[in-house]
């Protein structure tokens, strides 16, 4: 008996096939989606760097965010098309002009012009000489040395005007390659030189846009003089369709657009913050423990979900009364007891397992004197202060956290201030440089000073002034500077005193000890400068030993983090 072979079944498709209908870019998310917080992040390293919060035109959130093209259904087949009748538009030209004849009939008009014209003596070699080379800028130079009212000046005009055509039109031969044999007059010449360079803008527009969806980049009136009404209209609903998408994607990263254009919204300025702070983790790597593992006390303040035993000198307000009155009753059914209200006994109680609450105050002392200009340094300054202020909003709220902006003189810096901050403009270049100004005087202000000194020892005493009124012994001072203090106070006289001077560094170390008298500590954040050298790292290291504290050399790249690890430790410290 044969074996017959079992008839062949049809193979199965490799997988399912879905089809999808009704698909709108706009409302659902395109295949690959740009990166979050695009916008957001340009919008927050822009005012970082420029200290301002102008709004973000259309085009300017267009280059933020960079939408996949194959977001815009139909946008490839669409500018293909209009590239290619730009492109045959661009070859019908080719094929027809031959600009030959209009460059020699420019070239010999400015020769006609160059032999007709007489040059003052004292000018005749030098014009010869440029007129021969065709030298447009060297003629405009002798221009200048003419009488603007003679009759060779004006010549020269005309001469320069002449040179500028020849040039577009010899460029036009040079650029372009003609294939064609009609001749042109040098009208026609700078015609079609304006026309082709049109082409070439809106060839170089269309690829761009194909390339990342910046549609708005695109000169539409410009393009409608080449291509028919309807193909423009249609690239016109897709430009729509892509804005929206923009906006949307804008909207969900927290920006809100107002009269002038985009800006960033208090949730964009956090979810800005954070990114920030995740980046500064991220750098730190096996610093990620840096936040602390939950301390138990006695009796702390927050209750965490688990409790235990209560011991002697517990406080009875962090008793679980409903896990104890269980206890007791599971332990008289245990022993037999008669059923009744269950008598509490010691063995019964638990409490809840607390958090410490101890708190931390923290001035941040931000050096915005005319050197921190260099390298950049006061963009890693801000964009700490701005990591550091969302550390402790989310996880130390208790905590006070001060900044502190100084140059000149100090001021305290509001939280929503940072961003605005920039580095003071030098208005003394002398080598040499003693000023002595009486801020008691109510016609001097902090305007009427040179800015760009540094004052430690105001922000020390205005650091002071902070702390003392927190409720909390835990307090610190970070004072961030790139080298020694060139300004001071005595009484209400302001001394600007450059190279530094021993009286200035004698006061800054005076209220660098009386601080360390009521209980702060002082660390000293040194970033490198052009200018720096030993003497400032000495006197760093005295004003840091001074309060107990220490000096951190750190490059401005990594300032964030060095701070952001500084505080973290220092929280572990307190909490022992």
């Amino acid at each position: 008996m044969t074996d017959r072979p079992e008839p062949s079944r049809p193979r199965p498709l490799g997988g399912i096939v879905h089809v999808y209908r009704g698909y709108d870019p706009v409302r659902f998310p395109p295949p690959t989606n740009p990166q979050a917080g695009m916008a957001r992040e340009a919008m927050g390293e822009h005012m970082l760097s420029f200290g301002s919060r102008r709004a973000f035109t259309d085009e300017e959130l267009a280059e933020a965010i960079r939408l996949p093209p194959e977001a815009i259904a139909g946008l490839g087949p669409s500018i293909d098309n209009l590239i290619e009748t730009l492109e045959r538009r661009r070859e019908r030209i080719l094929e027809t002009w031959n600009p030959s004849t209009a460059a020699r009939i420019a070239d010999e008009d400015a020769n006609a012009t160059i032999n007709a014209m007489t040059p003052p003596e004292e000018h005749a070699e030098r014009f010869r000489r440029e007129a021969a080379g065709r030298q447009i800028r060297g003629l405009e130079h002798l221009w200048y040395l003419l009488d603007p009212e003679s009759r060779f000046a004006v010549d020269v005009v005309r001469l320069v005007d002449q040179l500028g055509t020849l040039d577009r039109v010899e460029g036009l031969r040079d650029d372009w390659p003609f294939r064609g044999r009609r001749p042109m007059t040098v009208e026609e010449a700078l015609a079609v030189r304006d026309e082709l360079e049109e082409i070439e803008r809106l060839l170089e527009q269309l690829r761009e846009a194909r390339k990342n969806a910046r549609l708005a980049i695109i000169d539409m009136d410009a393009l409608r003089e080449f291509v028919q009404d309807s193909e423009v209209e249609g690239l016109e609903a897709l430009r729509e369709k892509a804005e929206e998408l923009m906006r949307q994607m804008a909207e969900q990263e927290g920006l809100e657009q107002g009269p002038d254009g985009w800006r960033m919204g208090a949730g964009a300025m956090r979810a800005f913050q954070s990114s920030l702070l995740a980046t500064v983790f991220s750098d730190l790597q096996g610093g990620r423990t840096g936040r602390h593992d939950p301390v138990e006390q006695s009796d702390g303040v927050h209750e965490l979900p688990g409790t235990r035993p209560w011991e002697f000198g517990d406080g009875f307000g962090s008793i679980d009364v409903t896990t104890s009155v269980l206890n007791a009753v599971r332990r008289e059914a245990m022993d037999g007891s008669k059923p009744g209200v269950p008598r509490l006994q010691a063995e019964d109680l638990e409490v809840h397992r607390t958090r410490s609450a101890t708190k931390c105050a923290t001035v941040v002392i931000m050096d915005m004197s005319g050197s921190m200009r260099s390298g950049g340094q006061y963009v890693a300054c801000k964009r700490m202060a701005l990591a550091l202020e969302a550390l402790v909003r989310s996880e130390y709220p208790g905590d006070r956290l001060h900044f502190i902006e100084m140059f000149s003189v100090a001021r305290p810096v509001p939280r929503g201030d940072l961003i605005e901050l920039l580095p003071k403009p030098v208005t003394i270049r002398e080598p040499v440089v003693r000023l002595m100004a009486d801020m008691s005087d109510p016609d001097i202000g902090e305007y009427d000073l040179p800015p760009h000194f540094t004052n430690i020892q105001h922000a020390l005493q205005l650091a002071r002034r902070l702390l003392a009124n927190a409720d909390t012994p835990n307090r610190q001072v970070m004072l961030i500077t790139d080298g020694l203090p060139t300004a001071h106070f005595e009484g209400s006289d302001l001394y600007l005193l450059y190279p530094p001077d021993p009286r200035t560094e004698s006061a800054t170390m005076r209220e660098a000890r009386q601080l360390a008298n009521e209980g702060a500590v002082l660390n000293v954040m040194l970033i490198p400068s052009w200018n720096q050298d030993e003497d400032d790292v000495r006197f760093a290291q005295r004003l840091a030993e001074s309060t107990r504290g220490r000096v951190v050399f750190t490059a401005g790249s990594d300032l964030d983090r060095f701070v952001v690890w500084d505080y973290l430790a220092r929280r572990r410290r307190i909490l022992g």
